[in-house]
């Protein structure tokens, strides 16, 4: 299901015998955006942290990931769009137990891959660092998490995969060949085997951190986060690259229209190229306030960008015409 030129409104009717008690939310989702909005709006849960997010090639399976404060526990919800309308919040079938986070699919649809903390094999105890997972859609479910080779994954860190339509994975990593603190690389799957991972060129990686790289499935242009780079405008800013020649151009920056003075990170792209989304910790809340109620303080503080982790989306070409790229 393709979304169509107008705005589409979701409807998600949670209720007390599902994962949330909640009213009904109108979910607006407008193709022509030219201006963050908040994507998924959650009433019962204003200041929680929204994550991270997959949409399925066919628009109609929605992933994304809870943080509860300080990441005391992580977990990865879903909702499906069944005879036009879209299914209340449900914890995914392959999660709730374990730390799980940053959904993606990949471009057939067929697999989904995600970054989890759970044991090794017959092991109980959570392991301390990520590894990435994936899990294949069985009879319309999702089932067997299967944890990718040791070519991927080791005893540190590995984040946020995104799959091109070769089957090559990109991914974050903290390893020794790193360019910097933390680095994307991408590993090939040729005849069904991943190869050993490559830390990419110094247009992506530098010697600060670069981290939740979404890379286009066709590789032509990869979207990631960094931090410390000249220019930057707080924790954590979003960048592009394109490939030309099979190298990596130099990284731009994408911007006030998109970064802010606090942490912004896990940008993703619908499979259609209609519309580009992100996480930001950016807040509207100003350090002073005339007359204040406790009405207005209830508005200053769960209305609009507060400071907590809430993902917003835009249209993808507005942002590419924001930076005079076409």
């Amino acid at each position: 299901m393709a979304f169509p030129m107008k705005k589409i409104i979701f409807l998600f009717v949670l209720t007390n015998t599902q994962l949330f008690a909640q009213k009904q939310p109108n979910f607006t989702f407008e193709k022509e955006v030219a201006t963050p909005k908040v994507f998924l709006q959650l009433p019962e849960f204003k200041n929680i942290n929204v994550r991270d997010m997959a949409i399925s090639p066919t628009n109609d399976e929605i992933f994304f990931t809870l943080d509860a404060p300080k990441n005391a526990f992580r977990t990865i919800l879903t909702s499906k769009k069944i005879n036009g309308k879209w299914s209340a919040f449900t914890i995914a079938s392959f999660s709730g137990t374990y730390h799980d986070i940053e959904p993606a699919f990949s471009p057939d649809g067929k697999q989904l891959f995600f970054a989890s903390k759970r044991p090794i094999g017959n092991k109980k105890t959570p392991k301390k660092d990520y590894d990435l997972w994936v899990v294949t859609k069985e009879n319309g479910e999702w089932k067997n998490p299967i944890r990718l080779p040791e070519t991927i994954n080791t005893d540190k860190n590995e984040y946020y995969p995104s799959v091109a339509n070769n089957g090559t994975i990109y991914f974050t990593a903290e390893r020794s060949d790193a360019k910097g603190k933390e680095d994307i690389y991408k590993s090939e799957l040729k005849n069904g085997t991943y190869q050993t991972p490559v830390s990419l060129g110094a247009g992506v990686n530098t010697k600060t951190y670069e981290y939740n790289a979404y890379v286009s499935p066709d590789e032509s242009f990869i979207i990631f986060g960094s931090y410390g780079r000249k220019g930057s405008l707080g924790r954590g800013d979003l960048y592009i690259s394109f490939r030309q020649n099979d190298v990596w151009k130099e990284a731009i920056h994408l911007g006030k229209l998109i970064n802010s003075n606090q942490i912004d990170y896990c940008p993703f792209v619908s499979f259609d190229k209609q519309y580009f989304f992100f996480t930001s910790e950016k807040s509207t809340i100003q350090p002073m306030h005339q007359n204040m109620s406790m009405k207005k303080l209830k508005e200053v503080i769960n209305e609009g960008s507060n400071g907590t982790s809430k993902i917003y989306y835009l249209s993808f070409d507005k942002l590419l015409k924001s930076l005079k790229l076409e």
